[in-house]
């Protein structure tokens, strides 16, 4: 199975999930009266309409280089992560202002509603199967090098998080009594906060390699060690790295002796692309540019 097929399986037996899940808490949030089940419904959404979001942008990202992109079109999966943390921003967002708006409502000294044990019960079925959907995918996505399947992957997590702190919530409510209620609508800016831990992580690796932001300085240094392990190879200067999509472009000056044949120099330059494609991935764009020793 190539890539883009397993990329495409694997986000589909995520959408089935989020999708069941999503219908649960949405019953459970609604007949449970819980805030927080109801966050955690419009998290699950949320993670629905991410899964659309890479099944479109992989497809596109695996399209090969065309006279309008040379560099062909991977960064197309950046932008899907990209989408993936922004969604999970503005789920966020309303999740901590419904939470909020419940709070205030509490200090001006209105009752709360108990929320039902339905609720609990979905909270703690969300976290078992949300757990089990984030290692499936990240695991997945790591052996594809999948940036957007890795961060759908962290929206599967974050969605067992939000149920963790639902499940608290809901429970200490149900165990605490009616005085207690409060505890449903402050788990779910708990969770809110949460999503904006996870959304910020994503969107600063996206915004990253969007404006393309160089490898680590330790990549970078291991790079000029395999430039220099070849005899006669000496001083990388002019480095150049970044991502395009899933795969790495490395741009380097060397010097070698300049007495020597173009075809010596030029196998020199074949080996050091090798070898740099055996580290990095088959896919990596490397340019060497060869200069006399002064």
């Amino acid at each position: 199975m190539n890539r883009e097929k397993e990329i495409y399986k694997v986000t589909l037996v995520g959408s089935a999930g989020n999708l069941a899940l999503l219908t649960f808490k949405f019953v459970a949030g609604v007949l449970g009266h819980s805030s927080a089940m109801m966050a955690d419904a419009v998290h699950s959404l949320s993670d629905f309409f991410t899964d659309l979001i890479v099944l479109l942008f992989v497809k596109v990202s695996a399209r090969p280089q065309d006279e309008s992109h040379d560099y062909g079109h991977g960064k197309f999966e950046t932008l899907a992560t990209l989408f993936i943390g922004l969604a999970l921003v503005g789920a966020a967002i309303g999740i901590i202002v419904s939470g909020s708006v419940k709070f205030a409502h509490w200090l001006d000294g209105q009752t709360l509603e108990v929320p039902g044990k339905l609720a609990l019960w979905a909270a703690l079925i969300s976290i078992l199967v949300k757990e089990v959907l984030y290692r499936y995918t990240a695991a997945k996505g790591k052996r594809l090098n999948s940036s957007a399947m890795v961060a759908n992957a962290w929206h599967h997590r974050s969605d067992a998080l939000s149920s963790i702190g639902a499940a608290i919530g809901i429970g200490g409510a149900i165990l605490l009594g009616e005085r207690w209620a409060v505890l449903d609508p402050l788990a779910s800016i708990v969770v809110g906060g949460m999503l904006i831990k996870v959304a910020w992580e994503l969107l600063k690796g996206s915004f990253g390699e969007l404006t393309d932001q160089s490898l680590s300085a330790d990549e970078e240094r291991e790079i000029e060690a395999i430039i220099t392990s070849f005899d006669g190879v000496s001083e990388p200067h002019n480095l150049r790295t970044r991502h395009i999509g899933n795969r790495i472009a490395i741009e380097s000056h060397v010097r070698m002796d300049g007495t020597l044949p173009l075809s010596i120099v030029h196998e020199q330059a074949t080996a050091i692309e090798r070898k740099l494609k055996e580290r990095f991935g088959p896919e990596t764009l490397v340019t060497i540019h060869m200069e006399p020793k002064k």
